[in-house]
């Protein structure tokens, strides 16, 4: 198929019925995170046999993990969003330049990281809540995990600068091939070549430049792409100014959810290892549910941005209800099943540790019964931040993983024991569901009106 120049893109994201529209651009990233989910979930599954101290040291360095996602979450979503409000003002220029900015800024800093979270490597593992018998699993799990991490940030802003422009299949060409590689090495050295929690670290991290080399040919060989430039590299305050404002509630989110998941590590640490392991499954199996969501919502987000670049204010609102629908019935439906299997998907995970199976499922259960809550969450989440209202947007990203769930682990088990451990997560989703519903009402009531001023402009 012959790829859409800018003009073409234009039209399509302008005029194309959204109930149409979205989903086409919607399943290529639902695929995309889903692999990612899955291979994160495999990571997590292939570890496990090898212990339950083993298992533990996975949710150990997700925390780290999600660090690292939040600057590249900033970046690329800050970046994606600006270069789509750009196009849909048909400023071509603008978004080149905001592209290679976020690409590089974000591989610089990715750099940094790699190097000085080398440097202090065993500090960091202490840091991220592990104990004495997780460590020397965590640390060797962690090592390969920076070397990758400036191709995974830089990967991020691709990946969302990409979708921003309507190209979420080229995106999922280089998200999907390298999830699908680390799934196939994850065995391979794990077992085959006897290097343990090392080698789920080495899949990853190969897995991890795979897809960065993807997404770089997709972004620089494809005509009708916006290209990433050195030469077109702008690190000008305005424009980081505009990056940040709308890359800020990713970090809002994903930072916080690394804070939150290292004070879940530190509180549990007190029950044993089997707690923090059982946490770690719980929590890698609610992503890759709501992975689905993200995916979903993702490809609302560039028809949001340029809709709302485009000052079609009726399209945006249109394309809101549209998903807020299909996120609270996809939703439903998969926590109703995971509700149902929950104890045999815990089980799987560590079939030999009861305490695991016990733990992870008591809080399995509780997290999926908030499941529409998050739905909700969620889309007003990307509504607000697609269209650049960034602080209320960050308020809604801060709520579910820090201005709810870190007092809610502080609270609760003091007085419910590991049960509190089990529902902080769930406790802090009913919180943040009714912070969510103010703002939206607000926003949706802002976006009427500007409706209203565009129609009678037009009709002057």
């Amino acid at each position: 198929m012959k790829p859409m120049n800018q003009q073409e893109r234009y039209e399509q994201m302008t005029n194309v019925p959204v109930s149409k529209l979205i989903p086409g651009l919607a399943i290529p990233t639902i695929i995309s995170m889903l692999v990612t989910s899955i291979y994160n979930m495999a990571d997590t599954f292939f570890v496990s046999q090898l212990g339950t101290s083993a298992s533990g040291a996975v949710g150990i360095t997700f925390s780290a993990m999600a660090m690292i996602q939040a600057i590249g979450f900033t970046f690329g979503t800050g970046s994606g969003n600006y270069v789509s409000r750009s196009l849909g003002d048909r400023n071509e220029d603008l978004a080149e330049k905001i592209a290679s900015t976020g690409f590089f800024t974000a591989m610089g800093i990715g750099v940094f990281i790699m190097i000085t979270g080398l440097l202090f490597l065993r500090q960091l593992v202490f840091f991220l809540g592990a104990t004495d018998t997780i460590a020397p699993y965590a640390m060797d799990y962690a090592r390969f995990i920076l070397l990758a991490a400036p191709f995974m940030m830089s990967s991020f802003v691709m990946n969302n600068v990409l979708r921003s422009q309507g190209n979420a299949l080229y995106s999922m060409i280089g998200i999907t091939t390298g999830g699908i590689l680390n799934m196939i090495l994850d065995p391979i050295l794990i077992f085959g070549m006897g290097m343990g929690i090392s080698g789920a670290a080495v899949a990853t991290m190969i897995s991890q430049v795979t897809s960065f080399m993807i997404l770089l040919a997709q972004s620089n060989g494809r005509s009708g792409c916006i290209r990433l430039r050195f030469k077109k590299f702008t690190p000008k305050w305005n424009l980081y100014g505009e990056i940040l404002h709308a890359g800020l509630p990713s970090f809002c989110r994903q930072g916080l959810a690394s804070v939150g998941i290292v004070t879940l590590n530190v509180l549990a640490g007190p029950y044993g290892d089997s707690a923090i392991a059982a946490m770690s499954i719980v929590n890698r199996f609610m992503m890759f549910i709501n992975s689905a969501l993200i995916g979903f919502g993702q490809g609302f987000q560039p028809v949001c941005g340029f809709n709302f670049g485009a000052k079609r204010y009726d399209r945006v609102l249109s394309a809101y209800w549209f998903c807020v629908k299909v996120a609270i019935l996809m939703l439903s439906v998969f926590g109703v099943i995971a509700f149902v299997f929950s104890q045999p998907i815990i089980t799987a995970f560590r079939r030999e540790d009861m305490e695991v199976i016990a733990i992870g499922t008591v809080a399995l259960r509780a997290s999926l019964l908030t499941l529409p809550f998050q739905a909700w969450v969620i889309m007003v989440n990307m509504l607000t931040q697609s269209i650049g209202f960034g602080f209320r947007a960050s308020l809604v990203a801060m709520g579910r993983q820090g201005l709810f769930l870190i007092p809610s682990l502080l609270i609760l088990p003091k007085h419910l024991g590991i049960l509190g451990i089990e529902i902080a997560q769930p406790v802090a989703d009913v919180f943040t569901f009714i912070l969510a519903s103010f703002i939206a009402i607000q926003v949706i009531k802002e976006l009427k009106t500007m409706s209203k001023m565009q129609t009678m402009v037009q009709t002057v």
